[in-house]
Protein backbone atom coordinates (compact mmCIF):
# COMPACT_ATOMS: atom_id res chain seq x y z
CA UNK A 1 0.00 0.00 0.00
CA UNK A 2 2.89 2.34 0.77
CA UNK A 3 4.30 1.59 -2.70
CA UNK A 4 1.06 2.69 -4.33
CA UNK A 5 1.10 5.92 -2.32
CA UNK A 6 4.74 6.54 -3.31
CA UNK A 7 3.91 6.29 -7.02
CA UNK A 8 0.64 8.18 -6.70
CA UNK A 9 1.82 11.04 -4.52
CA UNK A 10 5.61 11.15 -4.70
CA UNK A 11 5.89 10.19 -8.40
CA UNK A 12 8.16 7.25 -7.71
CA UNK A 13 9.25 5.73 -11.06
CA UNK A 14 7.66 2.60 -12.48
CA UNK A 15 9.42 -0.11 -14.48
CA UNK A 16 8.13 -3.35 -16.01
CA UNK A 17 10.20 -6.21 -14.62
CA UNK A 18 12.01 -8.15 -17.39
CA UNK A 19 10.62 -11.45 -16.11
CA UNK A 20 7.12 -10.00 -16.21
CA UNK A 21 7.73 -8.82 -19.78
CA UNK A 22 8.74 -12.36 -20.77
CA UNK A 23 5.64 -13.74 -19.09
CA UNK A 24 3.49 -11.28 -21.02
CA UNK A 25 5.13 -12.29 -24.28
CA UNK A 26 4.50 -15.98 -23.60
CA UNK A 27 0.91 -15.22 -22.79
CA UNK A 28 0.48 -13.31 -26.00
CA UNK A 29 1.81 -16.23 -28.03
CA UNK A 30 -0.58 -18.58 -26.23
CA UNK A 31 -3.54 -16.27 -26.90
CA UNK A 32 -2.66 -16.10 -30.60
CA UNK A 33 -2.59 -19.91 -30.65
CA UNK A 34 -6.01 -20.10 -29.03
CA UNK A 35 -7.37 -17.59 -31.52
CA UNK A 36 -6.12 -19.65 -34.48
CA UNK A 37 -7.76 -22.75 -33.03
CA UNK A 38 -11.21 -21.28 -33.56
CA UNK A 39 -12.14 -21.57 -29.88
CA UNK A 40 -14.75 -18.95 -28.93
CA UNK A 41 -13.31 -16.44 -26.46
CA UNK A 42 -15.41 -13.75 -24.81
CA UNK A 43 -14.44 -10.26 -25.96
CA UNK A 44 -11.97 -11.64 -28.48
CA UNK A 45 -14.08 -13.61 -30.93
CA UNK A 46 -17.40 -12.35 -29.51
CA UNK A 47 -19.05 -9.13 -28.46
CA UNK A 48 -19.33 -8.23 -24.77
CA UNK A 49 -22.10 -8.11 -22.18
CA UNK A 50 -25.45 -9.05 -23.69
CA UNK A 51 -23.68 -9.24 -27.08
CA UNK A 52 -21.57 -12.19 -25.89
CA UNK A 53 -23.14 -14.52 -28.45
CA UNK A 54 -22.34 -12.28 -31.43
CA UNK A 55 -19.42 -13.73 -33.44
CA UNK A 56 -16.72 -11.29 -34.53
CA UNK A 57 -14.82 -12.28 -37.70
CA UNK A 58 -11.03 -12.33 -37.55
CA UNK A 59 -10.57 -9.25 -39.73
CA UNK A 60 -12.74 -7.17 -37.37
CA UNK A 61 -11.19 -8.12 -34.05
CA UNK A 62 -8.75 -5.23 -33.87
CA UNK A 63 -11.62 -2.84 -34.66
CA UNK A 64 -13.68 -4.46 -31.89
CA UNK A 65 -11.08 -3.51 -29.28
CA UNK A 66 -10.99 0.11 -30.41
CA UNK A 67 -14.78 0.26 -30.53
CA UNK A 68 -15.03 -1.13 -27.00
CA UNK A 69 -12.80 1.63 -25.71
CA UNK A 70 -14.63 4.44 -27.51
CA UNK A 71 -18.12 3.20 -26.65
CA UNK A 72 -17.30 2.60 -23.01
CA UNK A 73 -15.57 5.98 -22.46
CA UNK A 74 -18.79 7.51 -21.18
CA UNK A 75 -17.78 8.75 -17.72
CA UNK A 76 -19.28 11.94 -16.34
CA UNK A 77 -18.54 14.33 -13.52
CA UNK A 78 -15.38 15.94 -12.23
CA UNK A 79 -12.05 14.37 -13.18
CA UNK A 80 -10.05 12.39 -10.66
CA UNK A 81 -7.19 14.21 -8.97
CA UNK A 82 -3.60 13.69 -10.00
CA UNK A 83 -2.69 11.23 -7.24
CA UNK A 84 -5.90 9.27 -7.76
CA UNK A 85 -5.28 9.04 -11.50
CA UNK A 86 -1.73 7.86 -10.93
CA UNK A 87 -2.98 5.19 -8.51
CA UNK A 88 -5.47 3.93 -11.09
CA UNK A 89 -2.81 3.71 -13.82
CA UNK A 90 -0.38 1.90 -11.53
CA UNK A 91 -2.90 -0.70 -10.37
CA UNK A 92 -4.09 -1.32 -13.93
CA UNK A 93 -0.50 -1.84 -15.06
CA UNK A 94 0.25 -4.14 -12.12
CA UNK A 95 -2.78 -6.34 -12.79
CA UNK A 96 -1.97 -6.67 -16.50
CA UNK A 97 1.70 -7.36 -15.76
CA UNK A 98 0.85 -10.56 -13.92
CA UNK A 99 0.40 -12.22 -17.29
CA UNK A 100 -3.18 -13.48 -17.15
CA UNK A 101 -4.72 -10.85 -19.43
CA UNK A 102 -3.11 -11.72 -22.76
CA UNK A 103 -1.81 -8.22 -23.48
CA UNK A 104 1.54 -7.43 -25.09
CA UNK A 105 4.35 -5.95 -22.98
CA UNK A 106 3.86 -2.72 -24.94
CA UNK A 107 0.54 -2.11 -23.22
CA UNK A 108 2.05 -2.20 -19.73
CA UNK A 109 5.11 -0.26 -20.89
CA UNK A 110 2.88 2.50 -22.26
CA UNK A 111 1.06 2.77 -18.93
CA UNK A 112 4.42 2.96 -17.15
CA UNK A 113 5.59 5.58 -19.65
CA UNK A 114 2.55 7.73 -18.91
CA UNK A 115 3.29 7.52 -15.18
CA UNK A 116 6.97 8.29 -15.54
CA UNK A 117 6.49 11.16 -18.00
CA UNK A 118 3.46 12.70 -16.35
CA UNK A 119 0.83 12.02 -19.00
CA UNK A 120 -2.38 11.56 -17.01
CA UNK A 121 -5.67 10.66 -18.68
CA UNK A 122 -8.62 12.83 -17.76
CA UNK A 123 -10.82 10.29 -15.95
CA UNK A 124 -14.35 11.41 -15.04
CA UNK A 125 -15.06 10.07 -11.57
CA UNK A 126 -18.61 8.81 -12.15
CA UNK A 127 -20.13 6.13 -14.34
CA UNK A 128 -18.96 2.85 -12.82
CA UNK A 129 -21.39 0.41 -11.22
CA UNK A 130 -18.42 -1.49 -9.84
CA UNK A 131 -19.13 -4.92 -11.25
CA UNK A 132 -17.83 -5.66 -14.73
CA UNK A 133 -14.85 -3.66 -13.66
CA UNK A 134 -14.78 0.12 -13.48
CA UNK A 135 -15.68 0.10 -17.17
CA UNK A 136 -16.42 3.73 -17.94
CA UNK A 137 -13.52 5.29 -15.97
CA UNK A 138 -11.00 2.74 -17.23
CA UNK A 139 -12.17 3.31 -20.80
CA UNK A 140 -10.95 6.89 -20.46
CA UNK A 141 -7.53 5.51 -19.53
CA UNK A 142 -7.57 3.21 -22.55
CA UNK A 143 -8.78 6.04 -24.79
CA UNK A 144 -5.78 8.13 -23.81
CA UNK A 145 -3.41 5.26 -24.63
CA UNK A 146 -4.77 5.12 -28.19
CA UNK A 147 -4.68 8.90 -28.57
CA UNK A 148 -8.35 9.63 -27.93
CA UNK A 149 -9.98 11.70 -25.23
CA UNK A 150 -7.98 14.11 -23.08
CA UNK A 151 -4.95 14.05 -20.82
CA UNK A 152 -2.92 16.46 -18.73
CA UNK A 153 0.81 17.11 -18.96
CA UNK A 154 2.40 19.33 -16.30
CA UNK A 155 -1.09 20.49 -15.34
CA UNK A 156 -2.09 21.45 -18.87
CA UNK A 157 -5.17 19.74 -20.29
CA UNK A 158 -4.74 18.68 -23.90
CA UNK A 159 -6.13 16.28 -26.49
CA UNK A 160 -4.64 12.91 -25.57
CA UNK A 161 -2.74 12.49 -28.83
CA UNK A 162 -1.02 15.83 -28.34
CA UNK A 163 -0.23 15.03 -24.70
CA UNK A 164 1.36 11.71 -25.69
CA UNK A 165 3.32 13.45 -28.44
CA UNK A 166 4.75 16.02 -26.04
CA UNK A 167 5.99 13.17 -23.84
CA UNK A 168 7.40 11.19 -26.76
CA UNK A 169 4.92 8.31 -26.31
CA UNK A 170 3.48 6.57 -29.36
CA UNK A 171 -0.27 5.89 -29.17
CA UNK A 172 -1.11 2.21 -28.99
CA UNK A 173 -2.88 0.29 -31.72
CA UNK A 174 -4.84 -2.26 -29.73
CA UNK A 175 -4.66 -5.91 -30.69
CA UNK A 176 -7.26 -8.54 -29.84
CA UNK A 177 -8.26 -8.74 -26.18
CA UNK A 178 -6.26 -5.63 -25.21
CA UNK A 179 -9.13 -3.15 -25.19
CA UNK A 180 -11.22 -5.44 -23.01
CA UNK A 181 -8.27 -6.11 -20.70
CA UNK A 182 -7.83 -2.38 -20.15
CA UNK A 183 -11.52 -1.87 -19.36
CA UNK A 184 -12.11 -4.78 -16.97
CA UNK A 185 -10.79 -4.40 -13.46
CA UNK A 186 -11.44 -2.78 -10.09
CA UNK A 187 -8.71 -0.19 -10.41
CA UNK A 188 -10.69 3.01 -9.80
CA UNK A 189 -12.33 1.79 -6.60
CA UNK A 190 -9.09 0.16 -5.49
CA UNK A 191 -6.95 3.19 -6.31
CA UNK A 192 -9.18 5.58 -4.40
CA UNK A 193 -9.57 3.06 -1.60
CA UNK A 194 -5.83 2.53 -1.16
CA UNK A 195 -5.17 6.25 -0.80
CA UNK A 196 -8.04 6.61 1.67
CA UNK A 197 -7.00 3.62 3.75
CA UNK A 198 -3.38 4.78 3.68
CA UNK A 199 -4.49 8.08 5.26
CA UNK A 200 -7.15 6.68 7.56
CA UNK A 201 -4.85 5.42 10.30
CA UNK A 202 -3.34 8.91 10.45
CA UNK A 203 -6.84 10.29 11.02
CA UNK A 204 -7.37 7.77 13.82
CA UNK A 205 -4.13 8.90 15.49
CA UNK A 206 -5.17 12.52 15.04
CA UNK A 207 -8.51 11.76 16.68
CA UNK A 208 -6.63 10.43 19.71
CA UNK A 209 -4.56 13.63 19.82
CA UNK A 210 -7.55 15.94 19.51
CA UNK A 211 -9.49 13.87 22.03
CA UNK A 212 -6.65 14.01 24.55
CA UNK A 213 -6.52 17.80 24.29
CA UNK A 214 -10.28 18.04 24.79
CA UNK A 215 -10.22 15.62 27.72
CA UNK A 216 -7.61 17.69 29.53
CA UNK A 217 -9.25 21.01 28.70
CA UNK A 218 -12.56 19.66 30.07
CA UNK A 219 -10.90 18.56 33.31
CA UNK A 220 -11.41 14.90 32.46
CA UNK A 221 -9.59 11.89 33.85
CA UNK A 222 -7.25 9.51 32.07
CA UNK A 223 -8.07 6.70 34.50
CA UNK A 224 -10.44 5.19 31.92
CA UNK A 225 -7.42 4.50 29.72
CA UNK A 226 -5.77 2.23 32.29
CA UNK A 227 -4.26 -0.80 30.56
CA UNK A 228 -5.93 -3.18 33.03
CA UNK A 229 -9.37 -2.13 31.81
CA UNK A 230 -8.57 -2.71 28.16
CA UNK A 231 -6.82 -6.02 28.74
CA UNK A 232 -10.27 -7.38 29.63
CA UNK A 233 -11.60 -6.47 26.18
CA UNK A 234 -8.54 -6.84 23.97
CA UNK A 235 -9.69 -5.56 20.61
CA UNK A 236 -6.46 -4.40 18.91
CA UNK A 237 -7.85 -1.02 17.93
CA UNK A 238 -9.10 -0.33 21.43
CA UNK A 239 -5.76 -1.32 22.96
CA UNK A 240 -3.89 0.96 20.53
CA UNK A 241 -6.12 3.96 21.16
CA UNK A 242 -5.94 3.54 24.93
CA UNK A 243 -2.15 3.31 24.78
CA UNK A 244 -2.02 6.49 22.69
CA UNK A 245 -4.26 8.36 25.11
CA UNK A 246 -2.15 7.29 28.07
CA UNK A 247 0.99 8.55 26.32
CA UNK A 248 -0.62 11.80 25.21
CA UNK A 249 -1.87 12.69 28.69
CA UNK A 250 1.20 11.53 30.63
CA UNK A 251 2.54 14.01 33.20
CA UNK A 252 -0.50 16.26 32.89
CA UNK A 253 -0.60 18.95 35.55
CA UNK A 254 -4.20 19.64 34.60
CA UNK A 255 -5.29 16.06 35.36
CA UNK A 256 -3.19 15.99 38.53
CA UNK A 257 -4.88 19.16 39.74
CA UNK A 258 -8.28 17.49 40.08
CA UNK A 259 -7.35 13.84 40.60
CA UNK A 260 -9.18 13.74 43.93
CA UNK A 261 -12.33 15.53 42.79
CA UNK A 262 -15.79 14.09 43.43
CA UNK A 263 -16.67 13.39 39.80
CA UNK A 264 -16.81 9.63 39.28
CA UNK A 265 -16.96 9.35 35.49
CA UNK A 266 -16.61 11.51 32.40
CA UNK A 267 -19.04 11.71 29.50
CA UNK A 268 -18.88 8.95 26.90
CA UNK A 269 -17.21 11.16 24.29
CA UNK A 270 -14.23 11.41 26.68
CA UNK A 271 -14.30 8.20 28.69
CA UNK A 272 -15.12 5.88 25.79
CA UNK A 273 -12.59 7.22 23.29
CA UNK A 274 -10.61 3.93 23.25
CA UNK A 275 -13.75 1.94 22.56
CA UNK A 276 -15.10 4.25 19.84
CA UNK A 277 -11.80 5.26 18.25
CA UNK A 278 -10.69 1.64 18.55
CA UNK A 279 -13.76 0.36 16.72
CA UNK A 280 -13.02 2.83 13.94
CA UNK A 281 -9.50 1.43 13.77
CA UNK A 282 -10.97 -2.06 13.29
CA UNK A 283 -13.01 -0.75 10.35
CA UNK A 284 -9.84 0.75 8.91
CA UNK A 285 -7.97 -2.51 9.47
CA UNK A 286 -10.68 -4.47 7.65
CA UNK A 287 -10.57 -2.12 4.67
CA UNK A 288 -6.78 -2.20 4.52
CA UNK A 289 -6.68 -6.01 4.51
CA UNK A 290 -9.15 -6.20 1.62
CA UNK A 291 -7.34 -3.52 -0.35
CA UNK A 292 -3.90 -5.04 0.21
CA UNK A 293 -5.12 -8.30 -1.27
CA UNK A 294 -6.82 -6.49 -4.13
CA UNK A 295 -3.73 -4.57 -5.25
CA UNK A 296 -1.97 -7.93 -5.65
CA UNK A 297 -4.81 -9.51 -7.63
CA UNK A 298 -5.81 -9.93 -11.25
CA UNK A 299 -9.29 -8.56 -11.92
CA UNK A 300 -9.56 -8.91 -15.69
CA UNK A 301 -11.95 -11.14 -17.62
CA UNK A 302 -11.54 -13.53 -19.34
CA UNK A 303 -8.29 -14.81 -17.85
CA UNK A 304 -5.44 -16.62 -19.58
CA UNK A 305 -3.66 -19.58 -17.97
CA UNK A 306 -0.52 -21.01 -19.56
CA UNK A 307 0.14 -24.74 -19.94
CA UNK A 308 3.66 -25.00 -18.57
CA UNK A 309 6.48 -24.56 -21.09
CA UNK A 310 4.62 -25.84 -24.12
CA UNK A 311 3.37 -22.46 -25.22
CA UNK A 312 -0.30 -23.45 -25.00
CA UNK A 313 -2.93 -22.15 -22.67
CA UNK A 314 -6.57 -21.90 -21.78
CA UNK A 315 -8.91 -18.94 -21.43
CA UNK A 316 -11.47 -19.01 -18.62
CA UNK A 317 -14.32 -16.57 -18.07
CA UNK A 318 -15.11 -15.58 -14.50
CA UNK A 319 -15.99 -12.60 -12.36
CA UNK A 320 -12.87 -11.29 -10.63
CA UNK A 321 -13.85 -7.81 -11.80
CA UNK A 322 -16.82 -7.78 -9.42
CA UNK A 323 -16.28 -5.11 -6.79
CA UNK A 324 -18.32 -6.54 -3.92
CA UNK A 325 -15.35 -7.15 -1.58
CA UNK A 326 -14.22 -3.57 -2.11
CA UNK A 327 -17.71 -2.10 -1.90
CA UNK A 328 -18.30 -3.66 1.51
CA UNK A 329 -14.83 -2.65 2.73
CA UNK A 330 -15.16 0.95 1.54
CA UNK A 331 -18.64 1.30 3.00
CA UNK A 332 -17.25 0.02 6.29
CA UNK A 333 -14.37 2.48 6.07
CA UNK A 334 -16.77 5.38 5.50
CA UNK A 335 -18.90 4.30 8.46
CA UNK A 336 -15.86 4.01 10.72
CA UNK A 337 -14.53 7.42 9.74
CA UNK A 338 -17.96 8.93 10.32
CA UNK A 339 -17.79 7.70 13.91
CA UNK A 340 -14.51 9.57 14.38
CA UNK A 341 -16.17 12.75 13.16
CA UNK A 342 -19.31 12.19 15.22
CA UNK A 343 -17.60 11.71 18.57
CA UNK A 344 -15.23 14.58 17.81
CA UNK A 345 -18.19 16.92 17.26
CA UNK A 346 -19.59 15.90 20.65
CA UNK A 347 -16.31 16.90 22.28
CA UNK A 348 -16.31 20.15 20.33
CA UNK A 349 -19.77 20.92 21.70
CA UNK A 350 -18.64 20.19 25.25
CA UNK A 351 -15.75 22.65 24.82
CA UNK A 352 -17.93 25.56 23.73
CA UNK A 353 -21.11 24.76 25.68
CA UNK A 354 -21.22 26.59 29.04
CA UNK A 355 -23.41 23.77 30.40
CA UNK A 356 -20.62 21.19 29.94
CA UNK A 357 -17.32 23.07 29.62
CA UNK A 358 -16.29 22.84 33.29
CA UNK A 359 -15.86 26.54 33.97
CA UNK A 360 -14.49 27.58 30.58
CA UNK A 361 -16.02 30.78 29.19
CA UNK A 362 -18.99 30.30 26.88
CA UNK A 363 -17.85 29.48 23.33
CA UNK A 364 -14.24 29.86 24.53
CA UNK A 365 -14.38 33.65 24.23
CA UNK A 366 -12.71 35.63 27.01
CA UNK A 367 -15.16 38.44 26.24
CA UNK A 368 -18.45 36.64 25.64
CA UNK A 369 -21.48 38.67 24.63
CA UNK A 370 -19.77 41.32 22.57
CA UNK A 371 -17.68 38.52 21.07
CA UNK A 372 -19.04 35.12 19.96
CA UNK A 373 -15.73 33.25 20.03
CA UNK A 374 -15.89 29.78 18.52
CA UNK A 375 -19.69 29.42 18.67
CA UNK A 376 -20.11 28.84 14.94
CA UNK A 377 -17.20 26.42 14.69
CA UNK A 378 -19.43 23.87 16.41
CA UNK A 379 -22.20 24.59 13.90
CA UNK A 380 -19.77 23.85 11.08
CA UNK A 381 -18.69 20.58 12.68
CA UNK A 382 -22.33 19.59 13.17
CA UNK A 383 -23.10 20.31 9.50
CA UNK A 384 -20.14 18.23 8.33
CA UNK A 385 -21.01 15.31 10.58
CA UNK A 386 -24.59 15.35 9.33
CA UNK A 387 -23.32 15.02 5.77
CA UNK A 388 -20.98 12.20 6.78
CA UNK A 389 -23.90 10.31 8.27
CA UNK A 390 -25.89 10.66 5.07
CA UNK A 391 -22.91 9.43 3.04
CA UNK A 392 -22.51 6.45 5.37
CA UNK A 393 -25.59 4.79 3.90
CA UNK A 394 -23.92 1.81 2.18
CA UNK A 395 -23.62 1.99 -1.58
CA UNK A 396 -23.17 -1.78 -1.53
CA UNK A 397 -26.74 -2.22 -0.30
CA UNK A 398 -27.91 -1.22 -3.76
CA UNK A 399 -27.76 -2.93 -7.15
CA UNK A 400 -29.16 -1.85 -10.50
CA UNK A 401 -28.95 -4.40 -13.35
CA UNK A 402 -27.13 -3.48 -16.56
CA UNK A 403 -26.44 -4.89 -20.04
CA UNK A 404 -29.84 -6.38 -20.69
CA UNK A 405 -29.85 -8.36 -17.42
CA UNK A 406 -26.59 -10.13 -18.33
CA UNK A 407 -24.92 -8.09 -15.60
CA UNK A 408 -27.76 -8.34 -13.14
CA UNK A 409 -26.07 -7.80 -9.76
CA UNK A 410 -23.66 -4.90 -9.45
CA UNK A 411 -21.58 -3.84 -6.44
CA UNK A 412 -21.66 -0.04 -6.71
CA UNK A 413 -18.12 -0.16 -5.32
CA UNK A 414 -17.00 2.95 -7.17
CA UNK A 415 -19.81 4.86 -5.50
CA UNK A 416 -18.64 3.51 -2.15
CA UNK A 417 -15.13 4.79 -2.86
CA UNK A 418 -16.36 8.24 -3.83
CA UNK A 419 -18.53 8.48 -0.71
CA UNK A 420 -15.68 7.36 1.53
CA UNK A 421 -13.48 10.03 -0.04
CA UNK A 422 -16.04 12.72 0.87
CA UNK A 423 -16.31 11.41 4.42
CA UNK A 424 -12.53 11.43 4.88
CA UNK A 425 -12.35 15.06 3.77
CA UNK A 426 -15.00 16.08 6.28
CA UNK A 427 -13.35 14.10 9.07
CA UNK A 428 -10.12 16.02 8.52
CA UNK A 429 -11.94 19.31 8.88
CA UNK A 430 -13.88 18.25 11.98
CA UNK A 431 -10.71 17.04 13.70
CA UNK A 432 -8.98 20.26 12.70
CA UNK A 433 -11.77 22.21 14.40
CA UNK A 434 -11.39 20.14 17.57
CA UNK A 435 -7.63 20.75 17.59
CA UNK A 436 -8.21 24.47 17.17
CA UNK A 437 -10.75 24.64 19.98
CA UNK A 438 -8.70 22.33 22.18
CA UNK A 439 -5.75 24.68 21.89
CA UNK A 440 -7.95 27.66 22.84
CA UNK A 441 -9.35 25.81 25.83
CA UNK A 442 -5.88 24.78 27.02
CA UNK A 443 -4.83 28.43 26.80
CA UNK A 444 -7.63 29.21 29.20
CA UNK A 445 -6.43 26.54 31.65
CA UNK A 446 -3.01 28.15 32.04
CA UNK A 447 -0.84 28.14 34.06
CA UNK A 448 -1.74 24.46 34.42
CA UNK A 449 0.05 22.47 31.71
CA UNK A 450 -1.43 19.52 29.81
CA UNK A 451 0.27 16.18 29.19
CA UNK A 452 3.40 15.88 27.09
CA UNK A 453 1.57 14.89 23.92
CA UNK A 454 -1.23 17.40 24.29
CA UNK A 455 1.35 20.08 25.00
CA UNK A 456 3.17 19.29 21.75
CA UNK A 457 -0.08 19.39 19.79
CA UNK A 458 -0.98 22.71 21.38
CA UNK A 459 2.40 24.13 20.40
CA UNK A 460 1.94 22.99 16.80
CA UNK A 461 -1.40 24.76 16.57
CA UNK A 462 -0.11 27.91 18.19
CA UNK A 463 2.87 28.03 15.84
CA UNK A 464 0.38 28.74 13.06
CA UNK A 465 -2.78 30.12 14.67
CA UNK A 466 -2.76 32.71 17.48
CA UNK A 467 -4.95 32.63 20.56
CA UNK A 468 -8.43 34.05 19.98
CA UNK A 469 -8.96 37.04 22.24
CA UNK A 470 -11.48 39.04 20.24
CA UNK A 471 -13.56 37.97 17.24
CA UNK A 472 -11.83 37.80 13.88
CA UNK A 473 -12.55 36.36 10.42
CA UNK A 474 -13.13 32.80 11.60
CA UNK A 475 -12.88 31.12 8.22
CA UNK A 476 -9.14 31.75 8.22
CA UNK A 477 -8.68 29.94 11.54
CA UNK A 478 -10.55 26.88 10.27
CA UNK A 479 -8.63 26.88 6.99
CA UNK A 480 -5.31 27.19 8.80
CA UNK A 481 -6.20 24.34 11.14
CA UNK A 482 -7.09 22.14 8.18
CA UNK A 483 -3.80 23.02 6.49
CA UNK A 484 -1.94 21.94 9.64
CA UNK A 485 -3.74 18.61 9.58
CA UNK A 486 -3.15 18.04 5.87
CA UNK A 487 0.54 18.88 6.23
CA UNK A 488 0.89 16.39 9.10
CA UNK A 489 2.34 19.10 11.35
CA UNK A 490 0.37 18.23 14.48
CA UNK A 491 1.04 14.50 14.30
CA UNK A 492 4.73 15.13 13.58
CA UNK A 493 5.05 17.47 16.55
CA UNK A 494 3.39 15.00 18.90
CA UNK A 495 5.44 12.04 17.74
CA UNK A 496 8.64 14.07 18.08
CA UNK A 497 7.71 14.62 21.72
CA UNK A 498 6.43 11.19 22.80
CA UNK A 499 7.41 8.74 20.07
CA UNK A 500 5.39 7.08 17.34
CA UNK A 501 1.72 6.63 18.11
CA UNK A 502 0.10 3.29 17.48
Amino acid sequence: MADVAAVARDRAPVLLDPEAAQRLQRGRVALDTIDRSGQPVYGVTTGVGKLKDTFIPHESRRELQRNLVLSHAAGVGAPLGESETRAVLLLLAASLARGHSGVRPAVVETLAGCLNRGVLPVIPERGSVGASGDLAPLAHVAACLIGEGEATVAGTRLPAREALGRAGIEPLVLEMKEGLALLNGTHLMTGLGVLLAHDALGLARLADIAGAMSLEALMGSNAAFDARIHALRPHPGQLASAANLRALTADSAIIASHRDCTRVQDAYSLRCMPQVHGACREAIRFAREILEREINSVTDNPLLFLDGEGGGGIVLSGGNFHGEPLALALDTLALGLTQLAGISERRIDRLVNPLTSEGLPAFLSPHGGLHSGYMIAQYVAAALVSECRAWSHPASADSIPTSGLQEDYNSMGAGAALKARKVAGHVRQVLAIELLLGAQALDLRQPLAPGVGSRAAHAAVRARIPHLDTDRFLHDDLAAALALVEAGAVLASVEAAIGRLQ
